[in-house]
C-alpha cells in the first residue's frame, strides 16, 4: 500500500501537519493542492463517504474534534483497502491520544517535532509499519527518559 501523504488539517482548513513520502511537489504547488484537498473533504456532509478521488489519488479521511486526518493513496492500490486506511487513520489517533492524554490541534502545533516521529514510527516510505501503540510510543519514551 503506497501512502502519499498524510494530513491534519483544522477546521478551518489550516493544515498543522503535512508528511509526504516523495518530493515530486514544491512547496507552493504542495499548498494548492492541499487547499484543493481540504475544500474537496469540507464540502461533503457527514451522511457522505470517507473517500474522495482527486487526482491521482483517493483520499481517505475522517474527522475527529477539530481536527481532520486525511490520507492520500495511490488510486489504483486503495480498491479493497479504503476501510483499511479508515483503521489507520483512527489508529494514529489513539496513538497520539495515549501520548498527549486527549490529543488537540494545539498539542500537534507546540509539539510537531514528536507528532512527525510519532507517525514516522508508524508510516515509513509510504508502507504502514506499525499499528500498536505501546511499540509505536516506545522509542519516544525511551528519548524522554535519557534526557
Amino acid at each position: 500500500m503506497a501512502i502519499k501523504f498524510i494530513l491534519l488539517v483544522n477546521k478551518q482548513g489550516q493544515t498543522r501537519l503535512a508528511k509526504y513520502t516523495s518530493s515530486s511537489l514544491s512547496p507552493e504547488e504542495r499548498c494548492a493542492f492541499e487547499a484543493q484537498i481540504v475544500r474537496k473533504c469540507f464540502v461533503r456532509s457527514d451522511k457522505q463517504c470517507n473517500v474522495v478521488e482527486h487526482e491521482d489519488y483517493k483520499v481517505v479521511y475522517r474527522r475527529y474534534a477539530s481536527l481532520f486526518f486525511l490520507v492520500g493513496i495511490d488510486d489504483d492500490e486503495v480498491r479493497r483497502n479504503e476501510l483499511a486506511i479508515l483503521e489507520f487513520i483512527h489508529c494514529i489517533v489513539e496513538t497520539l491520544d495515549r501520548y498527549f492524554s486527549n490529543v488537540c490541534e494545539l498539542d500537534i502545533m507546540y509539539n510537531l517535532e514528536t507528532t512527525h516521529y510519532i507517525l514516522d514510527e508508524m508510516c515509513m516510505n509510504g508502507c504502514i509499519v506499525e499499528t500498536n501503540r505501546n511499540t509505536a510510543l516506545a522509542p519516544i519514551h525511551l528519548l524522554e527518559k535519557a534526557t
